[in-house]
């Protein structure tokens, strides 16, 4: 465990943070620690038990055990900063979402967890202190830290709208945020750095996509497998690295990002 780390702030408007859901917090330790050189601090435990994991000093997930009546599968959550969650909320009812949790009080702020229309969950986060701008969370670029999040949908244009709406991205400084299209995405560019992307995957349930940075995305992956996970597509270069998508020991999908041979 560590003791002292860099607490992220949530910056409107763009994901912030990442949230894993397990069953077993031991088993999830045991597959993310070896494999992305995490080390973990205890976090909020109100709703149970929660760690976060941090790199390099500077925290980049959470990790919070499903109590037994809780019916959501492990996955990861992409959280989205706002200045007000209950305003938030009430824009992804009127365009056609739906909340399941929240907006609830936590230790960094408000809280919730909602789908878009077509099906993608993703959170809702109106951090503490509010005001963050671009460029203000702690961020790093080792291995092991969060280097990209990516929409996988049927139709990103309409997904774009939902998001662009529920979180008034044409409302933003365009110094400081844009939306473009390139690679044959939607992507979302804060503080002059490409933070997420909304693609087109007609093969796959619509969901938020975690990519994680590694210094070899082949040895990650075969790391992957011997510690009890999957491999699901990959390794393959991308426009942005070279990627694999990988299952951890108990399902839960996510992908690695290195550099492209």
């Amino acid at each position: 465990m560590v003791e002292r780390t860099a607490t992220v702030r949530c910056v409107p408007a763009v994901p912030c943070w990442v949230g894993l859901t397990v069953r077993d917090l031991r088993a999830a330790q045991d597959f993310y620690g070896p494999l992305l050189g995490w080390e973990f601090t205890p976090g909020p435990d109100r709703w149970g038990p929660y760690l976060r994991a941090v790199v390099d000093g500077v925290e980049v997930a959470g990790l919070s055990e499903l109590g037994t009546d809780w019916e959501r599968p492990v996955a990861w959550t992409t959280y989205f900063g706002i200045e007000d969650a209950d305003r938030a909320a009430d824009g992804v009812r009127e365009r056609g979402g739906t909340l399941a949790v929240g907006p609830l009080a936590f230790d960094a702020g408000r809280v919730a967890l909602a789908a878009d229309p077509f099906g993608a969950t993703f959170g809702i986060w109106q951090g503490e202190p509010a005001g963050a701008r671009p460029g203000d969370a702690p961020r790093t670029t080792r291995s092991g830290a969060p280097a990209w999040i990516e929409l996988r949908t049927a139709d990103p244009f309409a997904a774009a709208l939902f998001y662009g709406e529920v979180f008034r991205w044409d409302d933003r400084d365009p110094a400081d945020f844009e939306v473009r299209y390139e690679h044959e995405r939607v992507v979302l560019r804060s503080a002059d750095r490409s933070v997420a992307a909304l693609r087109s995957a007609k093969d796959l349930s619509p969901h938020w996509e975690v990519f994680f940075a590694v210094t070899d995305t082949d040895t990650a992956a075969h790391r992957a497998t011997s510690l009890g996970g999957r491999v699901l597509d990959g390794p393959a270069d991308s426009p942005y690295g070279r990627v694999a998508r990988l299952a951890d020991a108990e399902g839960g999908h996510f992908s690695v990002l290195g550099p492209a041979i």
